[in-house]
């Protein structure tokens, strides 16, 4: 079986040079952690983003229109976390314009670009994760819960569309890849009371691998080296070098790579 390297794909020099002064002027402004100047900054850049205008609101404009600007400014939506009653608001306040800038870009034709993409939601996720470690790769429509309970250590690849559910607590180690559509989820609810929940620690890897639409249970540990399949739903810890599968996943195979260190 052949191995391909990726390749190594770059905009233009005048765009590359455009795209990294826009990140790094970011990252200044959310620096500053008050929600209402962060909210402020996101309207913003929302609106330019997707009607090439400064952020205002005119009489003259419809209502759709109005309704639509009004969608920009963080503080006029409602997310589903603000809801959950484990919430800490304040600390959810601080992340909750970033989040929804990081929603808002990635449907935005910006969003799409990958080169761009990767760099933008690294930045984003620095000032919103309880821990962003290096060379961390996100692609577009990935979606977390509080962002404060959410670790993600070095070297690690988070495809589109993941859904990471730091209700309770994620640590994501070092090597380790989530595959398009996987969950995974750190808390569980009572089945006599929806309302009744525990959250717990999930932790991948290091160096494991969620595969395609596979799901990952409050509490789970995919251990060193491990796999959950496609189409898997892991509920209980996934051993190192073991690869599940099924529902609920069982092993089905070892790996036979000698452990590290």
């Amino acid at each position: 079986m052949p191995r391909y390297e990726y390749r190594n794909v770059k905009p233009t020099p005048e765009a590359e040079k455009r795209y990294l002064a826009w990140i790094e002027r970011l990252d200044r402004e959310f620096e500053n952690q008050d929600p209402d100047r962060r909210s402020e900054v996101v309207r913003e850049e929302l609106s330019h983003l997707y009607l090439g205008k400064p952020y205002g609101l005119n009489a003259s404009d419809s209502a759709a229109a109005q309704v639509a600007m009004c969608g920009f400014d963080p503080r006029n939506v409602s997310l589903e976390p603000e809801y959950y009653g484990d919430v800490d608001a304040a600390r959810y306040a601080e992340r909750k314009p970033l989040i929804w800038f990081w929603m808002m870009y990635d449907r935005s034709p910006a969003g799409l670009d990958h080169w761009l993409g990767y760099r933008v939601r690294y930045m984003l996720a620095r000032h919103i994760f309880k821990h962003c470690g290096q060379n961390v790769k996100i692609f577009h429509g990935v979606e977390v819960s509080f962002g404060y309970n959410l670790t993600v250590e070095d070297n690690c690849v988070i495809h589109k569309y993941v859904l990471l559910d730091d209700r309770g607590e994620i640590i994501i180690h070092e090597g380790s890849s989530i595959s398009d559509y996987a969950n995974v989820y750190s808390h569980a609810h009572d089945l006599n009371d929806g309302m009744i929940v525990d959250n717990h620690r999930t932790e991948i890897g290091p160096r494991a691998r969620i595969t395609y639409h596979a799901t990952v249970l409050s509490g789970v540990k995919v251990g060193e080296h491990g796999m959950v399949g496609s189409m898997g739903v892991a509920s209980k810890n996934v051993e190192p070098f073991h690869i599940v599968g099924g529902i609920p996943a069982k092993t089905i195979k070892i790996k036979n790579i000698a452990p590290q260190g």
